[in-house]
């Protein structure tokens, strides 16, 4: 039998995964240098691009030793755009970029957005979020957001924080479990939920963030949509806003995350469950999002991204984006992810929101494997074990920082 010199596939997710593989063999310094971007292939996707635009694309990939598909109708003059998909090393993809920059058809924006999104792939480096005076460290270990309910209808957990104390030993008890950011909401956002006014949302938060502003030493995120509600919550002392229509349900929502300069959880959403390309539409309106914030001088970090599972989505597509959580990372900004307890679990697993547990941990494991930033949960004492080891795992020996704390 002939040797095969203990043959085996490599996963290399990302450059330092690549260096460290060169490094592990004796490469030379200078070969890891250039070596590193030739061993990731990237596919990189673009919609409705004009077809002489796409042909463009295609000679560049195809000059560069890597390729593009595109649709078979365009080399007979059949149609006018065309989804393209663009495939090749890091390395290819990186020379590509730098050609188009001077390219016409709105290729010199691409090139830009080329460039951007390939460092945005890359494993997030250590940093800090500053959050009103409170700081969150991102990069080093999936955070966890802690749930608190004092509405009467949560899907979940109605009613059970609506008197105040129960509130705050709740609050207290998701904070010793470990929770990192503390999310309150006061009004249901489930399918078929009852609108609240604004006043008396606030009437529900008002007395709760009171006792917990000075009392908690995390950050205090309040999950509204409305904008009178954020500004009052801000005053108050909250240090994050979390908004489920990802700052297009209110327009004056940006203008108030802007004015406290409070960093702000943007969620996709929407009335139906229709799209044209399931994650290209999401990522589409977090664009939106992101552009609002950044408008009234929010940034980087400060712009956190959410893909709404549950909300506007079938069980089959709240599945597939799960599948495909990665994709997010293209924005550059941290990933929330919210899927404790969801419809997606129960439906899947055929349980009641009781015991939804051993679903939602299987989420947030694959949410830490893709890269998520923060979990969003209900049970923090358990989802933290379980992500703490798959971030042992992924961020420790997948070329990422890990903090085991």
């Amino acid at each position: 039998m002939s040797k095969v010199y203990g043959m085996r596939w490599v996963g290399l997710h990302n450059l330092e995964e690549a260096r460290r593989a060169l490094v592990s063999i004796g490469s030379d310094p200078g070969g890891i240098a250039r070596m590193a971007g030739k061993g990731l292939a990237r596919a990189v996707k673009l919609e409705e691009v004009p077809v002489p635009a796409a042909h463009i694309l295609k000679q560049e990939m195809l000059a560069a030793g890597g390729d593009a598909a595109v649709h078979r109708d365009v080399i007979v003059g059949k149609v006018e755009v065309t989804d393209v998909l663009i495939v090749g090393t890091i390395r290819q993809l990186e020379h590509v970029a730098g050609k188009l920059l001077v390219q016409p058809f709105g290729l010199k924006e691409v090139g830009r957005g080329l460039k951007q999104l390939l460092q945005a792939l890359e494993q997030p480096v250590s940093r800090v979020l500053n959050c009103r005076g409170r700081q969150l460290t991102l990069g080093e270990r999936t955070l966890i957001m802690g749930i608190l309910n004092v509405t009467p209808d949560s899907f979940s957990d109605g009613g059970r924080y609506c008197r105040l104390e129960d509130a705050l030993r709740q609050a207290e008890s998701l904070v010793s479990e470990g929770a990192d950011i503390l999310d309150i909401g006061a009004e249901s956002t489930r399918p078929g939920h009852q609108e609240v006014s604004a006043s008396e949302e606030w009437g529900r938060l008002e007395p709760i963030l009171a006792a917990l502003v000075d009392r908690l030493e995390v950050p205090i995120s309040v999950d509204t949509y409305k904008a009178e509600v954020a500004a009052k919550a801000l005053q108050a002392g909250a240090h994050m806003i979390n908004d489920v229509w990802g700052l297009q349900r209110d327009p004056e929502m940006a203008a108030v995350v802007g004015e406290f300069r409070a960093p702000v959880v943007v969620m996709h959403n929407q009335t139906h469950t229709n799209y044209r390309h399931l994650m290209g539409d999401i990522l589409e309106f977090l664009r939106e999002s992101i552009r609002r914030a950044e408008e009234q001088g929010l940034e980087g970090d400060s712009i956190i991204v959410d893909p709404g599972i549950g909300f506007g989505k079938t069980t089959d597509q709240n599945l597939e984006v799960m599948a495909r959580l990665a994709e997010l990372q293209s924005l550059g900004h941290p990933v929330l992810l919210g899927a404790s307890r969801k419809s997606m679990i129960g439906n899947t697993l055929n349980l009641p929101v009781n015991e939804r547990l051993e679903g939602t941990l299987a989420t947030s494991v694959l949410g830490a494997v893709a890269g998520v930033d923060i979990i969003r949960v209900h049970d923090v004492a358990a989802n933290r074990r379980a992500v703490r080891m798959a971030d042992a795992i992924c961020r420790g020996k997948r070329g990422g920082r890990f903090d085991g704390a």
